[in-house]
């Protein structure tokens, strides 16, 4: 059933009643700043709810499906969150510390710089996705990664076609072999980033930063937006427009310029 439309306060005073609320659909409800240590939430439902800055330390949230839930700036510490399904939610500045993660399912969670993460736990090679995660030929494609940080990223092999990298950090970050057809890399910072063996088929990489990047053996430039790109070397430049007609005098479908007019 839909109860997504109960008061918060409802749900907290049951929850500190003691009553089960597993069978409850919490659908995207608001339980930010709330005081939960200890609390029983096995089996929670609570698909794109807010628990950002949330006191959850120790509690069970064993089989919780916290889908696309936001842990901004939560204590989860000691909280039991095994067999959990964590896929998209948001984990920044989130406090995992002695946290149970076992079988829990982190595809698409977005981690960074200030989450602290149970000790052992292999965060890196979970599919979450931050600072120095291991996505070696990942299905990521359309996915909305707007502003993420992927810097020192493992991407080899990654499929990202249509996806979503506006403003997003790959600084240092591996993507060569991957697929980055008709990608959004509007503004990205591709500092050092190793491009090798890439498609970048109408890719829009319009003022992304790519100073010190690798360009070799691309696969496809058709249609890719260079324009205002900064710290293209003269070398790539020239590499780059010394590829065929048949690629750079492809029009770019959502910008309506050619390769060849974007690199000049």
């Amino acid at each position: 059933m839909n109860d997504s439309a109960i008061a918060p306060s409802e749900i907290l005073a049951a929850i500190r009643a003691g009553h089960s609320i597993a069978q409850l659909d919490l659908y995207r409800v608001d339980m930010s700043d709330v005081e939960l240590p200890g609390a029983n939430l096995k089996g929670l439902n609570s698909i794109g709810a807010d628990f950002g800055r949330a006191n959850l330390s120790g509690a069970d949230l064993s089989g919780a499906d916290l889908r696309g839930v936001n842990f901004s700036d939560a204590n989860l510490s000691g909280a039991n969150l095994a067999g959990a399904y964590l896929n998209r939610s948001q984990l920044y500045k989130t406090n995992l510390t002695r946290t149970d993660l076992t079988g829990a399912k982190l595809q698409v969670a977005r981690y960074d710089h200030h989450t602290i993460w149970a000790e052992g736990f292999a965060y890196k090679s979970s599919g979450a996705i931050g600072p120095g995660a291991i996505l070696n030929g990942a299905y990521l494609n359309t996915a909305n990664l707007r502003n993420v940080d992927l810097s020192g990223a493992n991407l080899l092999g990654s499929y990202l076609s249509g996806a979503d990298l506006t403003g997003a950090n790959l600084q240092n970050a591996r993507l060569s072999g991957a697929t980055l057809q008709k990608a959004y890399l509007t503004g990205a910072s591709l500092r050092h980033a190793r491009l090798n063996g890439v498609n970048l088929a109408g890719t829009d990489l319009r003022a992304a930063d790519v100073t010190g990047i690798e360009l070799e053996h691309l696969s496809s430039i058709a249609g890719a937006d260079f324009s205002d790109v900064q710290g293209l070397s003269d070398a790539l430049r020239s590499m780059l427009l010394g590829r065929s007609a048949a690629e750079l005098d492809v029009w770019n479908a959502f910008t309506r310029r050619t390769t060849r007019q974007s690199l000049n």
